[in-house]
């Protein structure tokens, strides 16, 4: 897959490079590593995107270690590249002009707990999961995710969101504030832990899906919630796709407090019966979850039930006990590897789009028929509450006949979606695979803004450079 690189010019010159990497092995010691299959580590994107690794990697303790490595890299114009567990899926972690990975993955202070104000404080290699195991006992939960058990820092930098999207937001909506290493080395706090303010630019949400092209995530203030008192959820299957899109549709029109709403299409069904040994029904199929009082979600069950037979679904099986939950659950987050088992040996690529929820039943067919007249082997699995959906594309990478198709089709994906006002990624990021389409989604006004503003906070350009359509 053509992927744009940046101006190998902007290399930095080896003996400087050279320089750099000497004076942060004898700081670092063991912290810092050369070797070429962690750094090889480090270019891992779990896409087809080729590998570009970092000349090094360091594994900072502190904002004050990322603020000396970043200072050094600076003087030398070493690119520097940001990395929490490499879960990303554009290729952001990738090292198109070499320089130093910073590995947070050790920052993991859990800083403080506030749950009167319903908020905590977290360094950024802190995961989703090792959160949500802190909080359980104070009654709380850090409701965002995206499945794998990615980084907190890095799910800021991503905007990431997942299966709780459609009642508790995207990260945007849950980061309060964040503290960040600028390009210069100079570190930005961008609020304080009010709920609200008025205080100038909103730098927080600058940060959040800038993807470490203007600063190194350090520390996060982050929105919690209330573990609900009950929760409830199941299936509903569908005789076709459409028939569910309009399930979504309707739930979320008549202001239903779904938590979780997903759809898997009957090829996603299958894969998951086989990998995670179930035996769901083989038809596509809603996965939902409500939160609240026990009563409320058992009247929200009957509604949502309902509503699905209205649109020719059903039944909908339901269940509050939380062994039943946590296995259909788990199921969904494995998709990925239920998908790659389907045809061992081939490459899975992972791909996203998201459109006005009016228009996702027409996307959804439309995306469905082109796979099947293309004689693509591609489960699709969707955060649909909020127009949102994944395919993940089985191919042989070295087949380039094959390659061309999917190319071909995954074009096309694109640009359905924004004819239907939609975005060529809902969650996934821009990273190095979607840059071609900034300037079609956004138009030129407002990629020279980010570009001004790129040019403002990181004018050596070193900063995760080769991503974000380069901004």
């Amino acid at each position: 897959m053509a992927i744009k690189q940046p101006d190998p010019s902007r290399r930095p010159a080896p003996n400087a490079l050279a320089d750099v990497l000497s004076k942060l092995a004898a700081r670092f010691g063991n912290r810092y590593s050369a070797n070429e299959t962690i750094r090889q580590q480090h270019g891992h994107t779990l896409t087809w995107t080729p590998n570009q690794p970092p000349d090094a990697v360091v594994w900072p303790h502190s904002t004050e270690e990322v603020q000396e490595i970043v200072r050094l890299c600076a003087s030398a114009r070493v690119p520097v590249i940001p990395y929490g567990t490499g879960t990303s899926l554009e290729g952001h972690v990738n090292a198109p002009l070499g320089g130093v990975c910073i590995d947070v993955s050790q920052m993991k202070r859990i800083i403080a707990v506030h749950t009167e104000d319903l908020d905590c404080v977290v360094e950024p290699g802190v995961t989703r999961k090792e959160l949500n195991e802190y909080l359980r006992d104070q009654g709380l939960f850090f409701p965002i995710d995206p499945g794998a058990d990615a980084s907190l820092g890095g799910m800021a930098s991503t905007r990431a969101s997942g299966t709780n999207a459609v009642r508790y937001g995207t990260m945007k909506d849950n980061v309060i504030a964040l503290a960040a290493v600028a390009a210069s080395g100079e570190l930005i706090r961008t609020a304080g832990r009010a709920k609200k303010t008025s205080a100038g630019y909103d730098l927080t949400r600058l940060f959040v899906g800038a993807e470490g092209t203007l600063g190194i995530i350090t520390e996060l203030t982050l929105r919690l919630q209330g573990i609900p008192e009950s929760i409830s959820g199941g299936i509903c299957p569908f005789p076709d796709v459409k028939s569910a899109c309009d399930a979504v549709i309707m739930t979320i029109q008549t202001g239903l407090p779904v938590a979780r709403i997903e759809l898997l299409d009957r090829l996603q069904v299958q894969a998951v019966n086989a990998y995670s040994k179930l035996d769901l029904p083989d038809t596509p199929l809603l996965m939902v979850e409500f939160h609240g009082t026990e009563a409320g979600v058992a009247e929200q069950s009957r509604r949502f039930g309902e509503i699905a037979g209205e649109c020719g679904g059903g039944p909908f099986g339901w269940t509050t006990k939380p062994e039943d939950r946590t296995k259909l659950w788990q199921a969904r987050h494995d998709v990925y590897w239920a998908s790659c088992a389907l045809a061992p040996g081939k490459k899975a690529f992972s791909t996203d789009v998201c459109v006005p929820i009016s228009r996702l039943a027409e996307c959804v067919e439309e995306t469905r028929r082109d796979i099947d007249a293309t004689g693509l082997l591609a489960p699709m699995v969707g955060h649909v509450g909020d127009g949102n959906f994944h395919l993940i594309v089985l191919l042989d990478p070295e087949d380039p006949s094959e390659l061309a198709k999917v190319e071909d089709f995954l074009e096309r994906l694109v640009r359905r979606a924004l004819s239907m006002e939609g975005t060529c990624t809902g969650e996934h990021g821009i990273g190095q695979a979607k840059q071609k389409y900034l300037d079609e989604e956004l138009g030129g006004g407002a990629l020279k803004a980010m570009r001004a503003i790129k040019q403002a906070m990181d004018p050596l350009g070193i900063m995760n450079p080769g991503k974000l359509g380069e901004v």
